[in-house]
């Protein structure tokens, strides 16, 4: 016993602590429908009589595979937290949690439910044992048109320090990326005041902001609204961590023509970057490109996502997104 107590004290003295990784990602699922109408959404093209004739066994197979994602980018450690976008209700996070391969994971969720007019939302899922829930908000984004809520969820890690996550998909680029950029702005704003008002109240404050953007991590809303620059910019109070990855054409999260791009970002406040109680594992993301979410691109070269459908014929793929992912290190 006497030994025990000395080896406590020698650890304490030393600052040697046990750390334990919390893997972070974020994945555009891409159409998450299930094949029930919703008589409030406009959700039709995803019915057997629609235009993508989404049969019940197209659902569940799309349910397979995005539990065959979210498993893989676990590889040994089951991902804590999974921020998914394009997931229309409760209903499909209920079969996706409790009847799809990741039954036997123990995952909980929080979701939006916005206004959007196609009903399309953003969710969380998290492991109890890694994540307790304390709380959520949902933030709207004031535009002429609906849009998707921005999620915040606050928890307790295992070292009983507070996390907060803040999921986003912001407005689409339709009309053009000129006509469409003040719509992202708008999103940025609303995130970056109440992203501000947690590290204003925190005593140690870690965030984590994640989603899919449709802006690059140099574009306006990102760099200059929300304020996340490069990880070695030290004067900024957000990191986005797939800034470096914004000059590579070939590798992104998601291809637009011949053009891979980052649209899928990960952003921490700069503190998860020197803190020692909450900290990213080499200060890095990374995005997820297994070769069973690729297909050959005979349009433009190389490879691209392995999407459900192309146009309108089904190929019982993926998203037109890969996922990104990160590992908090937590002492």
């Amino acid at each position: 016993m006497r030994k025990i107590v000395l080896l406590y004290a020698w650890l304490l003295l030393t600052g040697v602590y046990a750390q334990e990784n919390l893997r972070v990602m974020f994945y555009n699922s891409e159409n998450l429908f299930d094949c029930r109408h919703d008589s409030l959404k406009n959700d039709r093209d995803f019915l057997p009589e629609g235009k993508y004739h989404w049969s019940h066994t197209r659902y569940r197979n799309k349910l397979n595979n995005i539990a065959k994602v979210i498993t893989a980018v676990g590889e040994w450690q089951i991902p804590a937290l999974v921020g998914l976008c394009e997931v229309e209700n409760d209903s499909v996070l209920i079969d996706l949690t409790q009847h799809s391969p990741l039954k036997n994971l123990s995952y909980r969720y929080v979701m939006t439910h916005s206004a959007d007019v196609r009903g399309i939302d953003v969710a969380l899922l998290f492991q109890r044992d890694q994540f307790r829930l304390l709380g959520y908000n949902v933030y709207h984004v004031p535009l002429r048109y609906p849009t998707r809520d921005i999620l915040h969820v606050t928890g307790q890690v295992i070292n009983h320090d507070t996390l907060d996550i803040f999921v986003c998909h912001f407005p689409s680029r339709l009309g053009g990326e000129d006509q469409s950029n003040g719509h992202r702005i708008a999103a940025a704003k609303v995130l970056r005041e109440k992203a501000d008002s947690v590290i204003s109240v925190r005593i140690h404050p870690s965030v984590v902001i994640m989603g899919d953007f449709n802006d690059y991590p140099d574009n306006e809303s990102l760099f200059n609204t929300l304020g996340a620059k490069t990880p070695t910019d030290v004067s900024s109070t957000y990191a986005n961590l797939m800034y470096p990855m914004l000059d590579d054409r070939e590798h992104g999260s998601h291809k637009f023509q011949s053009d891979w791009g980052v649209l899928d970002q990960i952003i921490v406040n700069r503190a998860l970057l020197q803190s020692s109680r909450i900290s990213v594992k080499e200060s890095k993301a990374q995005i997820f490109r297994a070769p069973f979410l690729l297909e050959e691109d005979k349009t433009n070269g190389g490879e691209r996502p392995l999407r459900t459908f192309l146009g309108f014929r089904y190929q019982g793929g993926f998203s037109d997104h890969l996922p990104v992912w990160m590992d908090l290190v937590v002492q």
